[in-house]
């Protein structure tokens, strides 16, 4: 493993251990806020890796950071399943949300007064339409 494999495997580390704080404190605009960096780290990862296999294909010897290697892969590994597991929590408690406002609208619409265009309370009638938006 190389030094530029292993300084991306700890940075991407930090990063996935930072977003799991913030996916267990359910802080959703944390963990959104880290999405760039994830990404960013995950790719210099990727790319870090290539170039390393690069080099084992070529015949370089695979170097004396097998345990470090071992342990920071260990580590992501970890991390990632933490982070699916979190992401999915996440998801879930947002649909859960999501799916009490789609519930309380209706019943808050139809127990509040309604005007028509003169300004006078309108009669009974069906409730008006309502959108909702999410973002994970």
């Amino acid at each position: 493993m190389t030094n530029e494999l292993i300084a991306a495997a700890v940075a991407l580390a930090d990063t996935l251990a930072q977003e799991n704080a913030a996916l267990a404190a359910v802080d959703l605009a944390g963990a959104t806020a880290l999405l760039a960096r994830k990404q960013r780290d995950g790719e210099a990862f990727a790319a870090a890796h290539a170039r390393a296999a690069a080099l084992v294909q070529a015949g370089a010897p695979p170097g004396t950071q097998r345990l470090l290697t071992e342990a920071v892969g260990a580590r992501l590994r970890d991390l990632a399943a933490e982070n699916k597991r979190l992401l999915e929590r996440a998801m879930r408690v947002q649909g859960r949300v999501i799916g009490s406002l789609a519930q309380a609208v209706p019943r808050a619409l139809a127990t509040s007064p309604r005007y028509d265009a003169g300004g006078g309370i309108a009669g009974a009638g069906r409730p008006p339409p309502v959108a909702l938006s999410a973002r994970a």
